[in-house]
C-alpha cells in the first residue's frame, strides 16, 4: 500500500482485511424489507430460505445492523440452530440463552432454562426500551417439531409479559417442506405464530444484481464518516481520477459467466455473495499495487479474481443448483 497517501487508519485493521464488513444486495434488501413489513403488520413470524452458502448468516448480520441503526431501541438476537442427534429441551433452551448472552447457558434444569430466557429477553427489551425483540434462528430447518412447540412456548410467555416476540426463521429449502408438513399434521398453531410470512432468498443473479452490490463498495466507508469508502482505501490516486467500481459491473458478471460456462456447471448462474466477495478483495488487494491515476483493473484480473474467489470450487464439491428466484 502506496506510503504516499496516507490512510486513515492502520490498513491491516480494515474491515476488508478479516472480512468482517457487509455489502447490501438486492436479497438482502429484501430480507430487511420483510422484517419492516413484519414489525408494521404484527406478523410475528417468517420463513427465509435458499441454497447453502449464497449469503443468508451474513444477511442476518446485515438487517440486525440496519435495525440497530434505524430502531435502536428494539432489541435482536442471532440463534445458531445447531445439529443434534437427538432433540432435547435442555439443549434447545441452552442454545437459545447461549444466544441472548447469558453467562452460564447450561446451568439449571428445564424449566430454569425456560424462566431465565424469558427474564434475559425480558432485561435486554427493558435496558433498550422497548417491548419489541426480534429473533433470527440460522440454519432453522434443523429444528424438529418440538423445538417449534418450544419456540412458540416462548413467544407465549413473553407475550404474557408485554413484550413481542418476532421470529425470523432461515435455512434451506426443506423449510419450506417443514411448513407444509405442519398444515398437512394440523399443527396450525405453529404455523400461524412462526411460518406465516415467506421470503425465497437468492445469490447475484445478473449485471445490475452485480452493480448493487460493487455500488456499496464505492459508497461505504471507513472509519464510518470518513470519505474513505473501500474503494478509495485501495484504490486512491484511481478514485480520485473517477474511477469506481460499479462501472465494472458488466465485465465482473461477464467473468463469472464464463467461469460458469467454462466448469459445464449446471443450471443459470447466480454468484453466492462468498464468492463475491473474494473476487471483489482479490481486485483491490492485487489492484492497489498498481494504483495510479487513470488505472482502472483490467478484465484479465477480474477473471483471474473469479478463478481464484473458489465458486467453481465449490458448485463442483456441492453439486448443486443454486435457484433463482423470479
Amino acid at each position: 500500500m502506496s506510503p504516499e497517501i496516507p490512510r486513515p487508519i492502520d490498513p491491516s485493521l480494515h474491515p476488508l482485511v478479516a472480512g468482517n464488513y457487509r455489502i447490501a444486495t438486492p436479497a438482502i434488501e429484501a430480507f430487511y424489507e420483510l422484517v419492516v413489513r413484519c414489525l408494521r403488520y404484527r406478523i410475528m413470524g417468517a420463513l427465509i430460505y435458499g441454497p447453502p452458502r449464497i449469503g443468508k448468516t451474513r444477511a442476518i448480520e446485515y438487517v440486525r445492523l440496519w435495525m440497530a441503526r434505524n430502531h435502536p431501541r428494539m432489541t435482536s438476537y442471532h440463534a445458531q440452530c445447531e445439529h443434534k442427534p437427538r432433540h432435547a429441551e435442555g439443549p434447545f433452551f441452552a442454545n437459545l440463552l447461549e444466544a441472548v448472552g447469558d453467562p452460564d447457558p447450561n446451568a439449571g434444569s428445564n424449566p430454569s432454562k425456560r424462566m431465565r430466557l424469558s427474564l434475559r429477553i425480558r432485561e435486554a427489551a427493558a435496558r433498550a426500551g422497548s417491548g419489541t425483540v426480534l429473533l433470527f434462528c440460522d440454519e432453522a430447518q434443523r429444528y424438529n417439531e418440538n423445538e417449534y412447540e418450544w419456540l412458540r412456548d416462548v413467544h407465549d410467555a413473553l407475550d404474557r409479559q408485554q413484550i413481542r416476540l418476532f421470529t425470523f426463521l432461515v435455512g434451506q429449502q426443506e423449510l419450506l417442506a417443514q411448513k407444509t408438513a405442519l398444515q398437512i399434521a394440523g399443527k396450525t398453531q405453529i404455523v400461524a405464530r412462526l411460518m406465516v410470512e415467506e421470503l425465497a432468498f437468492y445469490g447475484i443473479r445478473n449485471a445490475e444484481d452485480v452493480a448493487t452490490c460493487l455500488n456499496g463498495y464505492d459508497q461505504t466507508t471507513y472509519p464510518e464518516g470518513s470519505d474513505w469508502s473501500f474503494t478509495r482505501f485501495y484504490l486512491p490516486r484511481s478514485f480520485d481520477a473517477g474511477y469506481r467500481l460499479v462501472s465494472d459491473a458488466d465485465t465482473l458478471w461477464n467473468a463469472f459467466e464464463n467461469a460458469h460456462h467454462k466448469a459445464n456447471l449446471p443450471g443459470r448462474l447466480v454468484i453466492p455473495m462468498e464468492s463475491f466477495a473474494r473476487a471483489v478483495e482479490i481486485v483491490l488487494k492485487d489492484g492497489e499495487l498498481k494504483d495510479a491515476p487513470g488505472f482502472c483493473p483490467e478484465s484479465a484480473l477480474w477473471s483471474f479474481a473469479v478463478l481464484q474467489c473458489g465458486y467453481v470450487q465449490s458448485r463442483h464439491a456441492t453439486g448443486r443448483v443454486l435457484v433463482a428466484a423470479a
